[in-house]
């Protein structure tokens, strides 16, 4: 499966990024460059600049690796949102089901 974060600073994103893989929570994570959120919180407009988390991870495993996002993410409600994967390469797919 494929699990979206994202993170407000280089640096949370890759610490996120590295307890996920060293856990064997996560096969592999891609960081994006910044992107502009706009978004509404607590009745206010925001725009700000974030890391993209591409998450490549067993659907089985996908309790324990949103567990793990609340517990490390600075952010009061992280945006964890989740993708089935339909569909790749099957040397890909069969290296995430061995990672």
């Amino acid at each position: 499966m494929l699990v979206m974060t994202t993170c407000p600073t280089q640096e949370s994103a890759t610490q996120l990024a590295n307890a996920l893989v060293e856990e064997n929570i996560a096969a592999c994570i891609q960081i994006s460059s910044p992107v502009t959120s706009v978004y509404r919180w607590e009745g206010n407009i925001c725009q700000e600049q974030e890391f993209s988390l591409q998450i490549k991870c067993l659907s089985k495993n996908y309790q324990t690796l949103e567990a793990k996002i609340q517990e490390l993410h600075p952010y009061q409600v992280p945006e964890i949102i989740t993708l089935a994967i339909t569909g790749g390469l099957p040397a890909y797919l069969d290296w995430i089901r061995e990672t």
